[in-house]
This record gives structure tokens, sequence and C-alpha cells, in this order.
């Protein structure tokens, strides 16, 4: 089976060894995803609804750079640092998908690789090849 992939720029991308999204046939694998700024440091430091945003977005442009769009999203994963935050991360959540809602799993984690991160968000898709 042939794999393509799409890199964001993420410093942790090499350091680690990782591309932002994988496809692998029909289906689309976006790894977990933090909120980045476009300089690499934290977007919205404790703002758990505008990071929940940054990160759907960089997901969403992973998507796109492999044929896809957010209405091929199957699967959520959510990791966050606050669980008492929930509300902030799902109103995001809600708001990007609409009426096409995937399904979604939250987990309460002690922390990222930045300690101003709240959320990383992984995606699983399903999309026939453009």
């Amino acid at each position: 089976m042939d794999f393509e992939r799409t890199y964001s720029g993420a410093p942790w991308e090499d350091e680690v060894g990782y591309c932002r999204a994988l496809r692998a046939g029909d289906q689309i694998f976006v790894t977990g995803t933090a909120p980045v700024d476009d300089e690499g440091g934290t977007y919205a430091p404790g703002d758990g609804y505008r990071q929940t945003v940054r990160c759907l977005e960089i997901i969403e442009k992973a998507l796109g750079d492999l044929g896809a769009d957010r209405s091929s999203v199957v699967r959520t994963r959510m990791f966050v640092t606050d669980m008492s935050r929930w509300r902030e991360f799902g109103k995001a959540h809600r708001e990007f998908f609409g009426e096409g809602r995937p399904t979604a799993t939250m987990v309460g984690i002690s922390g990222l690789v930045d300690p101003e991160m709240l959320i990383e968000i992984e995606v699983d898709a399903i999309s026939p090849r453009p």
C-alpha cells in the first residue's frame, strides 16, 4: 500500500520523527495536534476555546493537503490538561463540526509538551482518494 504524508513544519516533527497526517488508501490519520502559533509558540495561552479552534484549523489544513476536509472526519480524540474546562473545548468542537458530528473522546491528562497548552487533538478520517 502506498502512503502519502503531509507536514506542518512544527519543530517536533523532525525532532520526534513523525508527520502531521498520513493517508493510507481511503483512511487518513492526523497526529496529535497542539495549538501552535505561526512562530512555533503556544497559541492563545490560557484560552481553551481558542486553543481548540487553532488545533482544528491546523487539522483542517492537513486534511486538505491529503484531499479531504472536516466532513471526512469519523473520530476525534481530545487530550486536555484541565477537564473542568470541558465546555470550552466541547463548544469549539461542536461549532467546527456542526451537524457532521464525528465520534469523539475527551481524556484528561497531566500535561502536554508546553505547560501553556491546554489541549491536543487527534483525528481519523475516511475519504476516497481525489
